[in-house]
């Protein structure tokens, strides 16, 4: 496993495993393949549903809890200060930890500020080990960045090879701040895995597409999120730290930057609104 040093010091895996869209009935046994392969960084989010479905693994695994770096995102119907923190208080439960090593608001909407100061809060209280953000464009970034006490250690970001985000990360690098990639793989979108240029490094190097894409964002020093709910797969993800990419090889993948988000696009007055529709639908979950 490869790490980075966040701007507070805290090391984190650069692979993690992302339980997005894992359903509930599913998402124990995921986390514990996922465990079991080797994987020491989960990702969940209040909004995914499964925190208490990652925590039931966390307590079953076996492995030290300061092996393990647990990752969960603050939804934005818990912004503001004091549901921030009490939210991230339900999260401690579900995930049946005594600290979190990172936590994120979600989106870049809505009061923001008020729960990013109870993630400041809770980080000086030693609940959570680093802070930091989501889906946040390099202006909202720097905002938050600026104006806190805390700088973000992370922002969490749409990168695969269609939409590689070289402006967002050169930014974060100015800020010390990590980016992180979420959707390495696009969900397969314009025919991703069938790629011709990646097809061709793949079989260069006699590994899957996916994997060239993880060593892509590993040798640009990402922390990257590899979601699969099959134990093959979950190996073959993490068998990325055995080889590198020439110069000439990552030259070819600059190559297909569409600068263009494969999902949505969070600075459009129709992703705010898709996203305030979003909240109305999902009130009765939480």
């Amino acid at each position: 496993m490869e790490y980075v040093k966040l701007n507070n010091g805290v090391n984190m895996p650069k692979l993690g495993f992302g339980v997005f869209q894992i359903p509930k009935e599913e998402c124990e046994k995921s986390v514990l393949d996922a465990i079991t392969v080797g994987y020491r960084h989960i990702d969940t989010a209040q909004s995914y549903f499964n925190e208490e479905e990652v925590g039931n693994a966390i307590s079953k695994c076996g492995v030290p809890r300061e092996e393990l770096f647990i990752t969960t995102k603050v939804w934005i119907d818990n912004y503001g200060y004091e549901k921030a923190k009490q939210s991230v208080l339900k999260s401690m439960q579900k995930l049946k930890v005594d600290y979190i090593d990172l936590v994120l608001l979600h989106q870049p909407y809505s009061d923001y500020y008020g729960a990013y100061h109870a993630l400041q809060d809770l980080y000086e209280q030693g609940k959570i080990r680093a802070i930091g953000v989501s889906n946040f464009s390099p202006d909202r970034l720097a905002d938050i960045a600026a104006f806190n006490k805390v700088t973000p250690q992370i922002n969490q970001v749409e990168t695969n090879p269609l939409h590689q985000q070289i402006q967002a990360q050169q930014n974060m690098i100015e800020r010390n701040i990590q980016i992180e990639a979420w959707a390495p793989f696009g969900e397969g979108k314009n025919n991703m895995f069938q790629n011709p240029v990646l097809k061709e490094i793949a079989d260069k190097y006699n590994k899957s597409v996916a994997q060239i894409i993880l060593r892509w964002l590993m040798q640009r020093d990402f922390v990257a999120l590899a979601k699969s709910s099959q134990v093959d797969r979950m190996k073959e993800n993490f068998e990325i730290f055995d080889f590198r990419l020439s110069k000439e090889d990552m030259d070819k993948i600059a190559t297909l930057d569409t600068k263009t988000s494969l999902f949505f696009d969070h600075q459009t007055p129709e992703t705010v609104d898709w996203f305030r529709q979003m909240i109305e639908e999902r009130k009765d979950q939480f």
